[in-house]
């Protein structure tokens, strides 16, 4: 088939698994990838949600038509390098302007071999993402503008898919870690714990590195073990606390080594445990209760969550494409928060331990501050 029409000649082109094209302008690296598309609502923070692990898997439609415009530093990547597998925007990117920005955000992707696409109706794309549920895409930038339509389309009705996927092996660390940076603070930027703190044993699904931050700074001496830690692996730290993180792909899936080893851990220690976004999932499938696949997921820095017991209405950060099932949760189990965009589950406790978990991320990054106090909720409940 030809490629696009030859007036135009884009030279990226994103194709939907129901023979749907969007073309525009390529930059970061050139070839193909495949994934499942999502939409963030997010108005900042941009590089901070391509390293974010848990899009592993996802191409991400920004909904903020400005992306690209304070560049990049080394100081705001979640992980070591980008995770989404690529980025679709309104505008191209334009020079950066921020006197924090150390590189070009096209430049930056061409390196870490990450697609991105401009100059889509990203209004569009979004209503049918909304509509017909998150598709399965394959996009492609090609200088010269050259497609092969038929081979796109298949690329993208070929890609599995993210239920039943364990993606967290994928993102996890290698080896056993310790962590003592803190969050960021002017005019000192990064700093490090140097005082003894309660000691934390985090499990790395696709941990953010603002996490750790904040678990730092709340008062922990943290060791982060890879996702496949066993429960001995885990109570040879002799931890005070347990805490269960962010991560990608299908709960389930994850599930079927961490929830072993978690109702271990609980069955044989009494401590704190807390999890945030897949690790609140993780934790809900060991205490009984089922996940699902949503129809587009929750991923942006303005999602209202209300705490059932206080009333409280808290703005919150979201990235997930799976949920707890609330009406699965067992008697044991509370339910201490519910999403105001469509009542899903967002938080959970046991009524009789320290116990507990949200679907959100409270340390934002991006997105506002309203939920830190978890953190220290959880250090609290160490003493």
């Amino acid at each position: 088939m030809p490629a696009s029409p030859a007036s135009s000649r884009p030279t990226a082109c994103l194709a939907l698994a129901d023979g749907t094209l969007f073309y525009g302008t390529g930059f970061g690296a050139t070839g193909q990838t495949e994934a499942e598309l999502c939409f963030n609502t997010a108005m900042t923070g941009y590089q901070e949600i391509m390293t974010d692990p848990s899009y592993a898997g996802q191409i991400v439609t920004f909904t903020f038509p400005h992306v690209g415009n304070t560049g990049v530093n080394p100081e705001d990547d979640e992980t070591a390098e980008p995770v989404a597998a690529g980025m679709v925007v309104k505008w191209d990117p334009t020079d950066p302007s921020n006197w924090r920005a150390t590189d070009r955000l096209e430049e930056w992707l061409r390196r870490r071999g990450r697609i991105g696409i401009g100059g889509l109706d990203t209004r569009r794309l979004t209503r049918a993402i909304r509509q017909q549920g998150a598709p399965h895409v394959a996009l492609a930038h090609d200088p010269e503008g050259n497609f092969d339509i038929e081979a796109l389309v298949a690329a993208a009705r070929a890609f599995p898919g993210l239920v039943g996927l364990d993606l967290a092996r994928d993102v996890t660390c290698a080896q056993t870690y310790r962590w003592d940076e803190m969050r960021w603070a002017w005019p000192e930027g990064y700093t490090r714990r140097d005082t003894p703190g309660r000691r934390v044993v985090a499990i790395d699904y696709g941990a953010k590195r603002n996490i750790l931050r904040c678990l730092a700074s709340a008062g922990c001496d943290v060791t982060v073990l890879p996702a496949t830690a066993s429960a001995d692996d885990v109570l040879a730290h002799d931890p005070e606390g347990l805490f269960l993180s962010n991560g990608p792909g299908d709960p389930a899936a994850t599930g079927e080594y961490s929830v072993p080893m978690l109702q271990e851990v609980m069955a044989k220690r009494d401590m704190p445990v807390f999890g945030v976004c897949l690790g609140h999932q993780i934790l809900a499938l060991a205490l009984g209760a089922r996940t699902v696949k949503m129809n587009h997921g929750h991923h942006g820095a303005n999602h209202p969550v209300k705490d059932l017991s206080t009333g409280k209405v808290e703005i919150t950060s979201m990235n997930h494409g799976f949920t707890v099932d609330g009406q699965t949760l067992p008697d044991k189990v509370q339910e201490t928060h519910v999403s105001l965009f469509d009542g899903s589950n967002c938080g959970i406790r046991m009524a009789d331990r320290q116990v507990f978990s949200v679907q959100y991320h409270p340390e934002a990054s991006p997105g506002p501050q309203d939920s830190y106090y978890l953190f220290e909720r959880f250090t609290n409940a160490m003493g």
